[in-house]
């Protein structure tokens, strides 16, 4: 489905429900087409655990790993530095 901007507009809610059913809704300006509406798909938990499962089998090297005060400490420190 192509769809001028002007159109486009006033039929904002519809199209969005198209495009997240999976129709493609491509919107044009003067009849060219400029953008098209995808759907935006969330992370799912299996790719949130794929990361954390990442992160436990790469962890940081000793000398790069810094405690939660460390960095607020550093970041304080870097701050007073900019006055």
């Amino acid at each position: 489905m192509q769809i001028n901007i002007l159109e486009s507009k006033n039929r904002l809610s519809q199209l969005v429900r198209l495009a997240r059913q999976g129709e493609e809704v491509i919107i044009a300006h003067r009849g060219i087409p400029a953008v098209k509406l995808v759907p935006v798909n969330p992370a799912s938990d299996t790719d949130q655990h794929d990361i954390l499962t990442w992160l436990d089998n790469h962890p940081l090297p000793q000398a790069l790993r810094r405690s939660g005060q460390e960095i607020d400490d550093a970041l304080v420190q870097e701050r007073q530095g900019w006055d």
